[in-house]
């Protein structure tokens, strides 16, 4: 238990670093972007790290097709795939935020 007390004052101390690098941490990941692609490029998105999406382009053998169904489909496969890259590097940038401050495993 004194362990574990000891554990937390110690993080209280760091409280102000601690601070800051999450404001640095924040800052980074409005920063991330990364694209997601379906069907061979004919649907491109973009999505930031706030995993907003910021650009979606079809291109026009795509949209020569006149195929709703399949364009849905890949407009849905390219946003998952650009939210899961988002994802990574968050998780990424976060990992190492914590091993910074000496709270988390290394990040590979």
């Amino acid at each position: 238990m004194m362990k574990e007390f000891g554990q937390m004052m110690g993080m209280l101390k760091n409280l102000p670093k601690l601070k800051e690098e999450t404001e640095r941490l924040q800052a980074k990941i409005r920063e991330i972007q990364a694209e997601g692609s379906a069907g061979a490029g004919m649907v491109t998105v973009k999505v930031n790290g706030e995993m907003q999406v910021i650009r979606c382009t079809i291109s026009d053998d795509a949209w020569k097709m006149q195929d709703k169904e399949m364009l849905e489909d890949l407009m849905a496969s390219a946003v998952n795939q650009a939210v899961q890259k988002v994802r990574d590097l968050v998780a990424q940038e976060t990992g190492k935020m914590a091993m910074g401050m000496g709270m988390g495993l290394p990040v590979e």
